[in-house]
């Protein structure tokens, strides 16, 4: 599987990322080991995580990082994986109030850190933006865990490309560091905002990709195959677009996307998985798409993906909306 360094770090990570939203929970320990084990015996070394995953159902906190931190300790695993986290996450029972004073970065810093049985994160993402902070509060606050040896490097995740622009324009101003990735919603298939009920999740647009292609931003995209829209489509599973995840992927141009997978498949060989992870790999800038498999098979499937190189022309094509 081929590799890439993030641009403005020392991390140089697979060009899959492995998500473990459900790790511990709807994946029992067991199986997330075994995901674990093939991910990094296949060359991965990119790992994404977050304090908050899976407390959305009932039992123990944190038991996402938890259980990848059982991992290290068991398979002595620290030196294999590039760890990425992300904090300040609002309280699911409470979403509309953001966290992101610079009490609740160092707190969650220090917790992930518990969870995960590591000196320091490599990568820490804040997980939601808090518009009324400014910027500059921010970033220095993020410096300051950075020189304190908490965290290497760090990101922002669902932050509005506005909000970005001004904190990579502080840091570079003032001889910080800035954001070295960006996670966003993003696939191959237009996504409907106004189903996904959550109006805290950013996806990717036009604006966004810009200000990625001119800055050379990491990006690395959840939903990277919109839960497995195209396939289900492939598979006759969905009647309609609306069917599927109460409507958020019904936009009528993931039915011609649909058409011209089907027609570069024809053409290349390429299975629906390399191509709909081929499509972000070829984009004007580095990007590590974040695959979430439930099972061995899922995770050997978009494992081929790896070491595709799609054309910029393909991409291009794939996405047009006409």
């Amino acid at each position: 599987m081929r590799a890439l360094t993030l641009p403005g770090t020392t991390l140089t990570v697979a060009a899959l990322c492995l998500g473990t939203a459900e790790f511990g929970a709807a994946i029992a320990r067991a199986d997330a080991f075994r995901l674990l084990d093939a991910y990094t015996d296949a060359g991965g070394n990119f790992i994404d995580t977050a304090k908050v995953y899976a407390d959305w159902r009932p039992g123990e906190r944190s038991i996402g990082e938890k259980t990848i931190g059982a991992w290290l300790r068991q398979r002595n695993g620290r030196d294999r994986l590039i760890i990425a986290t992300k904090g300040v996450h609002p309280d699911l029972a409470r979403m509309g109030v953001p966290r992101l004073a610079p009490a609740d970065i160092a707190a969650d810093i220090e917790a992930s850190q518990r969870n995960l049985g590591v000196d320091a994160l490599d990568l820490w993402y804040l997980h939601r933006d808090d518009e009324s902070r400014p910027v500059t509060e921010i970033i220095e606050t993020l410096n300051a865990q950075v020189a304190a040896g908490r965290i290497k490097h760090f990101g922002c995740s669902n932050w509005r490309t506005e909000r970005i622009a001004a904190a990579q324009a502080y840091a570079q101003s003032h001889g910080l560091q800035g954001f070295r990735a960006n996670q966003m919603m993003w696939s191959l298939a237009a996504v409907n905002h106004k189903a996904l009920g959550d109006p805290t999740l950013v996806a990717m647009d036009a604006a966004m990709a810009r200000l990625h292609t001119q800055t050379q931003l990491a990006a690395a995209p959840y939903t990277s195959q919109a839960h497995g829209f195209f396939h289900k489509l492939d598979a006759g599973a969905i009647s309609s677009a609306g069917a599927f995840r109460d409507g958020a992927y019904a936009d009528p141009v993931n039915r011609t996307r649909y058409a011209r997978l089907r027609e570069l498949r024809a053409q290349t060989g390429l299975s629906l998985t390399q191509l709909v992870l081929g499509y972000l790999m070829a984009q004007p800038f580095p990007t590590v798409p974040v695959i979430g498999p439930a099972s061995l098979a899922q995770l050997t499937d978009s494992m081929t993906a790896g070491d595709v190189a799609l054309s910029a022309e393909d991409a291009e094509y794939l996405a047009a909306d006409n």
